[in-house]
């Protein structure tokens, strides 16, 4: 089999033959192998060992015929190298023993160890650089969102802490911003010098912020990382989380090749804030997969007819894969993705 760079070829805006595809949280528990596997396993404990966590990041390469692979991790991973110490709840999510809430909570944080501390990291992926016929995408959690958890506590709904400290201690909130960006830095760039071909920098609940606010406190920052990480030749995707469409006409100066899309915008009015300066990823909403697969297609095909009008599209979800999902209605919808685009795409050139 030779290896598939339709992904990669779709972040750089070049032509393919397909409309790429790869579903956020495709390794999860919508696989009933997956699920067994957390029986034994909770997910840090999965992601210490590099053969487990490498095995389960291919699990669905090998059963959907995704484009590429996303690696098994989770985004608090880095945080307990800068000296946070936390646990993933069952039903809750990461959960902070001490959050931080001043100044001096923020000055004890140390700079990232990636090699010592997060080793079998970059294990799972060189083993996983070795196996995979498609492009491993790599990924770390953007500064407000780890900020977020490390504020909060645990997740939120209003994030009122994590807003208190923005607006009432500037700098401390600054500060925890370098911080965090520093170890995104290091900890992405360990990453593609390990083998990771394409890297998403997650930012899931920055849609919390206006418009006005992401701009002061957190687009300085998010634009530093990839900055910084310009001279790493691999697709660089920025996903600004649910509920952000009102904060793409602020990203059109980003270093990046790819914008993630949650399903309120369409492909097209994203194309259109973004000013048609980078490929797109998105963005069906997950919860089309509970309905019948006609109606799934459906929405898949409207999805596909915008993205294949301009180069650079990555079909996506607009947010994560939930528990429910059905094994064989991804398969087919990935099926359905690469056969009917394809025939698009054809279609398209001889019309033209």
């Amino acid at each position: 089999m030779t290896y598939n760079d339709q992904f990669i070829r779709a972040c750089r805006k070049q032509a393919v033959s397909h409309v790429p595809v790869w579903y956020m949280r495709q390794a999860g528990r919508y696989d009933p192998e997956y699920r067994k596997i957390k029986e034994k396993y909770s997910l840090l404990e999965i992601c210490s060992q590099p053969e487990l966590a490498a095995e389960v990041t291919l699990m669905p390469v090998r059963k959907l015929g995704v484009d590429a692979a996303i690696l098994y991790s989770d985004i608090m991973n880095p945080v307990a190298s800068i000296g946070v110490d936390f646990d993933i709840v069952k039903n809750i999510g990461p959960v902070i023993d001490n959050p931080i809430r001043s100044a001096a909570d923020v000055e004890k944080l140390r700079p990232i160890d990636v090699e010592g501390d997060l080793g079998h990291v970059l294990e799972t992926i060189r083993i996983l650089d070795k196996e995979l016929e498609v492009p491993l995408i790599t990924f770390a959690g953007a500064p407000f969102t780890i900020a977020s958890y490390l504020i909060e506590g645990r997740p939120s709904k209003n994030y009122l802490r994590t807003k208190e400290l923005m607006y009432s201690e500037p700098k401390v909130w600054f500060s925890l911003m370098d911080k965090l960006g520093d170890m995104v830095i290091a900890y992405l760039r360990a990453h593609v010098a390990n083998g990771g071909k394409a890297f998403q920098l997650f930012d899931s609940w920055v849609g919390a912020l206006s418009p006005q606010d992401f701009q002061t406190f957190v687009l300085p920052t998010i634009k530093r990382i990839f900055a910084e990480l310009q001279d790493l030749h691999v697709p660089k995707i920025y996903f600004p989380g649910v509920s952000s469409g009102e904060l793409l006409p602020t990203l059109t100066d980003l270093s990046v090749d790819v914008i993630g899309l949650d399903w309120r915008v369409s492909i097209a009015e994203g194309r259109r804030r973004l000013e048609h300066k980078y490929a797109v990823q998105g963005n069906l909403d997950p919860t089309v997969l509970t309905g019948p697969m006609p109606v799934i297609q459906q929405y898949a095909k409207e999805i596909i007819d915008q993205g294949i009008q301009e180069p650079g599209f990555v079909f996506n979800l607009g947010h994560g894969l939930f528990p429910e999902a059905s094994l064989e209605k991804l398969r087919e919808l990935t099926s359905y993705i690469h056969e009917y685009s394809a025939q698009a795409l054809q279609a398209g050139a001889q019309r033209s």
